[in-house]
């Protein structure tokens, strides 16, 4: 990895992307989005300040762990300009996500604790199906995919249980 001399304040794209790992087309994506900034030279050329080594890391991170980039972007806006965010700087802003990290957590862990359910029926009948059909309560009306198309004209449909609706919004979230 290139090694950027202190005195050095600003980074061209080439630079930022060896020491970030971040492909090129990544930085311009992420400027287009307004995750990271950069000003032109009189050859119209990109400088980021070092700040943005910063940046690109946490915006990394965050797309690791599936936070979206209009979240990322409302995160960055919270620090400050022209100066490294401080690890406190961080840590607040990682602290916001920490609520819906754990929701999705739980999520995806009902939904592997009933995958095997799920494929098992083949979706092709949605009648046993726990993450569509949570407690059956479907199968008091009919059995068979005509449910997919009856789901968008239906009546509202009967209270379910916490549990049960739980199950219904991870299914609609994943699936």
């Amino acid at each position: 990895m290139p090694q950027i001399p202190e005195k050095i304040h600003e980074l061209t794209v080439g630079q930022l992307s060896a020491r970030s790992g971040a492909a090129v087309s990544a930085l311009h994506f992420y400027e287009s989005k307004g995750l990271i900034s950069s000003r032109r030279t009189t050859g119209n050329q990109r400088r980021y300040h070092r700040d943005a080594l910063r940046r690109v890391a946490f915006v990394r991170a965050a797309q690791r762990v599936g936070i979206p980039l209009a979240t990322i972007r409302e995160a960055l806006a919270e620090l400050p300009e022209e100066r490294t965010p401080t690890r406190e700087d961080w840590a607040r802003l990682s602290q916001a996500w920490r609520s819906e990290l754990d929701e999705r957590i739980k999520q995806l862990s009902r939904l592997r604790d009933h995958l095997t359910d799920c494929i098992g029926c083949g979706c092709l009948s949605l009648e046993n199906c726990v993450l569509s059909n949570p407690d059956d309560v479907f199968g008091e009306r009919q059995a068979g995919s005509r449910l997919m198309v009856e789901r968008v004209t239906a009546p509202p449909k009967p209270q379910r249980s916490q549990g049960a609706q739980e199950s219904q919004r991870a299914a609609e979230e994943c699936c």
